[in-house]
């Protein structure tokens, strides 16, 4: 059975969080087979823990009465619910695996209710993929049960969107070149930075996540893998770039969530999905 956090009670024209410059909430926390993985008895995935339950990886970031997701996954209908999400304001693209983008033509009952495309933003190599993968949207045709509006905006250096200046980092994710994102509300405001689907950040991008108040981060699992960070991978990288909180993401069925956290250097934890982090 899926695990779907319980929604939570909110009005479309006030934030949970008033006093706060940006929340952001881990829709789902999981590598891209999600978490109980078909077919397997493992620990983690037979575990009744709600933490291990792992859905793919995607935060909401909330400004105020404004809202933008980082990748629509296959769950993200189901993300949707539990989060209580009632607007969207643009989506921003990782890249373009299938656990990444394909959730992405539920962005249409957002199009139904404002009578405007939905802005999506990523590299250009990622907005041709989605191009090519969701091909009837794009293409002239029967509406039939109605088709996602998009105004697909190309990234190629720092942008404005909901409030939000977001400036946009290349990592690596075995030879494919992933987009992190470093998001700050205002000037002098708390900032942060989510690089998922990475195992290498070169030296002229660390510099550019120094100073963080939250680094979200790859840590697939305990073992090294070609084109995820291990969990000790990414921990080295935490130390070096010391923000002031880190949390780790796109987690494999390899990591039980209490006992991975009871090893953890202060400061650093797993996330788990329904978590929201107020900066």
């Amino acid at each position: 059975m899926i695990h779907v956090p319980p929604p939570l009670p909110r009005s479309p024209a006030r934030s949970l969080y008033p006093t706060a410059d940006v929340r952001v909430r881990f829709l789902g926390t999981g590598t891209s087979h999600g978490i109980p993985v078909i077919g397997c008895a493992c620990p983690v995935c037979t575990s009744p823990h709600p933490h291990n339950r792992r859905l793919r990886s995607s935060i909401l970031i909330e400004t105020g009465e404004r809202r933008v997701v980082v990748d629509t996954t296959p769950e993200f209908r189901l993300q949707a619910l539990a989060a209580g999400l009632q607007t969207l304001d643009a989506v921003l693209f990782t890249h373009a695996h299938a656990d990444h983008i394909f959730g992405l033509d539920d962005v249409r009952i957002f199009n139904w209710r404002t009578k405007q495309p939905m802005p999506i933003y990523g590299s250009p190599d990622t907005l041709a993929t989605v191009r090519r993968s969701f091909g009837y949207v794009f293409e002239d045709g029967p509406e039939g049960g109605g088709k996602p509006k998009l105004d697909v905006i190309p990234v190629t250096g720092p942008f404005e969107v909901a409030g939000l200046h977001v400036t946009p980092l290349e990592v690596l994710h075995g030879q494919l070149a992933v987009t992190a994102f470093r998001v700050r509300e205002r000037p002098g405001g708390a900032e942060f930075a989510y690089a998922t689907d990475c195992n290498y950040i070169a030296p002229e991008t660390l510099a550019q996540l120094q100073g963080l108040d939250l680094l979200i981060l790859d840590a697939l699992g305990k073992n090294r893998h070609p084109t995820h960070f291990s969990l000790e991978q990414a921990i080295e990288v935490a130390r070096e770039l010391a923000p002031r909180r880190t949390l780790f993401t796109h987690i494999s069925h390899g990591l039980e969530h209490e006992e991975t956290n009871a090893t953890l250097p202060d400061g650093m934890s797993l996330a788990h999905d329904g978590l929201v982090v107020e900066l």
